[in-house]
C-alpha cells in the first residue's frame, strides 16, 4: 500500500478512490459492510473522493482500494531531480511503524525496550493508521528538486533517489528524526538503528533542496522537517554516517516485494 505517489505534484492534486469487499455474508452481518461503507467518508481530510465500489458476499475475505489522481502537465517533482549540493530532509520521524508492526507480532518486545502503555501505543497507531503529508504538498512543488515517499525504508528509498538522480546521498544517522518512543528503544537496543532505517512503512517524504525558502514553506504548513544530510557525486548510492564517521553496513536496506 503506498499513501503518497511514487510522483509527487508541483499542483493542486484531486484524489479519488475505488474500494471493493469481498467478506462472508456473516462478516457482513456484524458490521464489516458498515464498516466499509464508512471508508467513503474518511477521506475528506486528504481531500479524496470515494467514486465508486462494490460488495460480494463470498470468501476468502479481500478489501481492494484504488487510488487514482491528477496533476497539471509538466509540474511533476519526480525523483529523479537532485543535484550536486542539494540538501536531503525528511518530514515527521522515522522507523515508528516498523517498530509499531514487531510490537504486534511480540508484544513482549515493550519490556525488553523499556516503553510504557502510551508509547506502545504510538507506535502501533503509527504503523496501523498512518499520516499522509498532504500539508507540505505546495512547498514541494516550489522548492523542492525531488521526492518521493519512505514506504520501503528510508535507507532503500533513498537509494532508488539516488539511482533516479545518478547522485549519491550522504546521511547523518544521528540526523535522523526519532520519535521518543522509537530513540528509548534504540537507546535500550542499538541494533534497532538498521531496523528503524530500513523497515518501511513510515509513508513520511523524502525530499531534495537547494534553498531555505522550503524549510520556512513546510513550517508555515505546520509540518515538521528535519535536514539529514547531503547530495554528492556518485553513481546512486546512499550512505549512511555514524557518530564516529564509519559507514554503516546495512544487512537489507529495505523491505522487499519480491
Amino acid at each position: 500500500m503506498s499513501i503518497f505517489p511514487t510522483l509527487l505534484p508541483k499542483a493542486p492534486v484531486h484524489w479519488a478512490f475505488f474500494s471493493r469487499l469481498r467478506c462472508h455474508a456473516k462478516l457482513a452481518r456484524r458490521g464489516l459492510s458498515r464498516s466499509h461503507a464508512d471508508l467513503a467518508k474518511t477521506p475528506s481530510s486528504l481531500d479524496a473522493r470515494c467514486w465508486g465500489g462494490h460488495r460480494l458476499h463470498t470468501r476468502p475475505l479481500t478489501i481492494s482500494i484504488a487510488a487514482l489522481g491528477a496533476v497539471v502537465h509538466g509540474k511533476m517533482v519526480r525523483r529523479s531531480g537532485a543535484r550536486l549540493g542539494d540538501r536531503v530532509v525528511v518530514t515527521g520521524t522515522i522507523g515508528d511503524a516498523t517498530l509499531g508492526l514487531l510490537l504486534r507480532r511480540d508484544p513482549t518486545m515493550a519490556d525488553r525496550w523499556g516503553l510504557d502503555l502510551a508509547q506502545q501505543d504510538y507506535l502501533k497507531s503509527r504503523y496501523l493508521i498512518p499520516q499522509p503529508r498532504n500539508a507540505i504538498i505546495e512547498a514541494l512543488g516550489k522548492y523542492a528538486t525531488a521526492a518521493m515517499d519512505v514506504s520501503d525504508g528510508l535507507a532503500g528509498d533513498l537509494a532508488k533517489l539516488c539511482r533516479a538522480s545518478g547522485v549519491t546521498a550522504n546521511i547523518l544517522v544521528e540526523r535522523v528524526p526519532l520519535s521518543d518512543a522509537a530513540r528509548a528503544a534504540s537507546n535500550r537496543e542499538p541494533a534497532l538503528m538498521e531496523t528503524i532505517l530500513t523497515g518501511g512503512d513510515d509513508y513520511e517524504v523524502l525530499a531534495t533542496h537547494a534553498v531555505d525558502a522550503f524549510c520556512r514553506a513546510a513550517q508555515a504548513a505546520n509540518t515538521k522537517i528535519s535536514e539529514i544530510g547531503t547530495i554528492a557525486a556518485g553513481e546512486g548510492t546512499a550512505s549512511f554516517i555514524d557518530e564516529r564517521g564509519k559507514k554503516l553496513r546495512l544487512a537489507r536496506p529495505s523491505f522487499s516485494h519480491f
